[in-house]
């Protein structure tokens, strides 16, 4: 066990993490030239294309240092704040992690919030500066931030590029010298922790994890502590580029396991592995629970489908287990699923994930964030509203509370101005003002959560140009004048378009949300009245002006009153007609609620 070391790479988005780790395998000819391709652990169309990595993906690599030969066990992790749970996944499988900084822009938000996350569960790390050999690279700055921020020696930073492949040998000798071996006894009662699984739909459910105490071999009984399900194991091995079966995985190794299992509900990520025979009586502590930050519904196109749908949730979760999902049901939409996210991009590459892998077209409703209600007789009763239609009568509301983060914004002093124009718009409050070198500033907020839900990170990034990042912790619930604003067709709510809303901000969101619908709706026999409603009262109105018959055409000349009769007549029908008529609302109006600018 002497030989081994469990390390993952941590950083910002678009530090280079991926491309060092297709260095890392290249030099230690773990994949021949012939399967190598760039980004070759992001496995997904998704991931490619966007060019980010979404999934933590784990590859053991054999190196020979110094005549011994030593097994790495590396996890590649997402560098997105939305992807935070998978990082932390990855940690809880590691005793170190190499702590990549770029040399053309630093330390960034991202880096320091996974760095405290290493730090928490006592990883050894490693600092790296990758692409120095760009023409941008401030190394001798760099490395002065990354002294400031570790206190570490200067001489402990090691420099690297992973497009030319740069200081690769020095970074696998430090991982062999600087982390440590993992701690565990072979002999003792099997303990793995499960820290990822996917679906196959020839061989079930495939677990990862790794093996803090004991062997677990092929054909074992084994158990899952927490879910309390027995199960034979079929197949077991570590993974090399694909997954390669051994006869057994001893103790510090991170593996795989195939037992056959077919529903994802018996499979829980941070679940203890042990066997039936010789079992441990203690699971595996230090892991937390997700915690879903953005609410949104998710409804299937045609009402049909929903069970499909529901099987889909179920195999996804397993793959990401920080999606939450539970049933709903919606007088527009009819059964669906109210869904939990980290974030707005984790929401869009679930929608994503759920059209190109399972096929599944989905309409989602606005998000929202999850408020607490306390009504005038049980003051001290919190009533979670993850959803507008759980929201209690105002009348008997006694205050509402929403969340709000600490939101940690680096950038160039240039953007100081814009960025505290855009948080204070946001109901944001300025809390610090920190000068981390004379080029680069960090600035606090404390901001409602529901602030940043739509485009916060969009709008911050056109504020300044690309050159801020953002990192957000929550951080408690305060109260606010928080409403339910509801869309009304011809006087009838329609509950897909609810949303909860600051006061403050209800006449603005209804203009805008009435003018987009008078443009999506198709006209009518009818007028159509659009109306945003709080309570009784219309913050916001549009009209659909009915379409009309020219009554009058069959009449030329003749006296006026025989055309005032006709429309008259006309007029009453309409009115008959708008009280039976009833408004269809297309796909796309709901859609397009996503897309408003705001």
């Amino acid at each position: 066990m002497k030989n081994i070391r469990n390390f993952c790479i941590i950083a910002h988005i678009d530090h280079g993490k991926s491309t060092l780790a297709d260095r890392m395998l290249e030099f230690t000819h773990t994949i021949s030239d012939r399967d190598m391709q760039a980004q070759v652990l992001d496995d997904m169309d998704l991931e490619r294309e966007k060019g980010i990595t979404i999934k933590s993906h784990a590859i053991q690599i054999n190196y020979l240092h110094n005549g011994e030969q030593y097994i790495l066990n590396l996890i590649d992790t997402p560098g997105h704040v939305d992807f935070s749970y998978e990082v932390s996944r990855a940690l809880a499988a590691c005793e170190g992690a190499l702590l990549l900084v770029d040399a053309t822009q630093g330390i960034q938000a991202q880096t320091i919030s996974n760095l405290y996350l290493a730090l928490d569960n006592d990883l050894e790390i490693i600092p790296v500066i990758n692409k120095i050999d760009m023409d941008g690279a401030m190394i001798p700055e760099v490395t002065d931030q990354i002294v400031d921020l570790i206190g570490c020696k200067p001489e402990e930073i090691i420099l690297a590029s992973g497009k030319s492949g740069i200081g690769i040998q020095d970074i696998l000798d430090a991982i062999i010298d600087r982390i440590p071996s993992p701690k565990g006894d072979v002999a003792a009662p099997l303990q793995a922790l499960i820290f990822d699984s996917v679906f196959n739909s020839f061989r079930g459910i495939i677990i990862y994890y790794r093996v803090i105490n004991g062997t677990i071999k092929k054909g074992d009984k084994i158990k899952f502590i927490n879910a309390q399900k027995e199960y034979e194991a079929d197949e077991v091995g570590v993974l090399k580029l694909t997954m390669t079966p051994k006869k057994e995985v001893l103790a510090g190794d991170v593996g795989y396991i195939i037992t056959g299992i077919k529903n994802a509900k018996e499979v829980k990520v941070g679940d203890t592995i042990t066997t039936v025979n010789n079992p441990s009586l203690e699971p595996i502590h230090g892991f937390e629970d997700v915690k879903p930050m953005v609410f949104a519904g998710i409804f299937p196109v045609e009402t049909d489908d929903f069970e499909e749908l529901r099987d889909c949730m179920d195999k996804l979760q397993l793959n990401d287990a920080s999606l939450t999902f539970e049933m709903e049901t919606s007088q527009a939409l009819g059964f669906g699923f109210r869904c939990g996210f980290l974030g707005m991009l984790h929401m869009e590459i679930i929608q994503e994930r759920l059209e190109r892998e399972f096929n599944q077209t989905v309409i989602t409703t606005v998000p929202s964030v999850s408020f607490y209600a306390y009504t005038q007789r049980e003051k001290d009763v919190r009533i979670v509203v993850n959803n507008p239609s759980e929201m209690p009568d105002p009348t008997r509301i006694d205050r509402i509370e929403e969340p709000f983060i600490r939101a940690q914004i680096i950038t160039a002093p240039d953007y100081i101005g814009n960025i505290m124009t855009l948080c204070l718009s946001k109901r944001g409050m300025l809390i610090n003002q920190n000068y981390l070198t004379p080029t680069r500033v960090e600035l606090t907020f404390e901001m409602p959560m529901a602030e940043i839900v739509f485009d916060f990170y969009d709008k911050l990034k056109s504020s300044t140009r690309g050159y801020a990042s953002f990192d957000y912790t929550p951080i408690d619930y305060r109260e606010a004048d928080i409403v339910k604003m509801d869309i009304l067709l011809n006087g009838e709510p329609l509950d897909a378009l609810s949303a909860l809303i600051h006061r403050s901000r209800t006449q603005d969101f209804g203009r805008k949300l009435c003018a987009k619908l008078k443009e999506l709706l198709p006209r009518q026999q009818f007028l159509i009245a659009i109306q945003a409603a709080v309570g009784a009262k219309i913050v916001a109105r549009e009209s659909i002006s009915a379409m009309r018959k020219d009554v009058t055409a069959k009449c030329y000349g003749g006296d006026i009153s025989r055309k005032r009769k006709l429309l008259e007549k006309q007029k009453e029908g309409k009115k008959r007609m708008r009280q039976i008529g009833n408004v269809e609302v297309p796909q796309e109006a709901f859609l397009a609620v996503l897309k408003l600018d705001e």
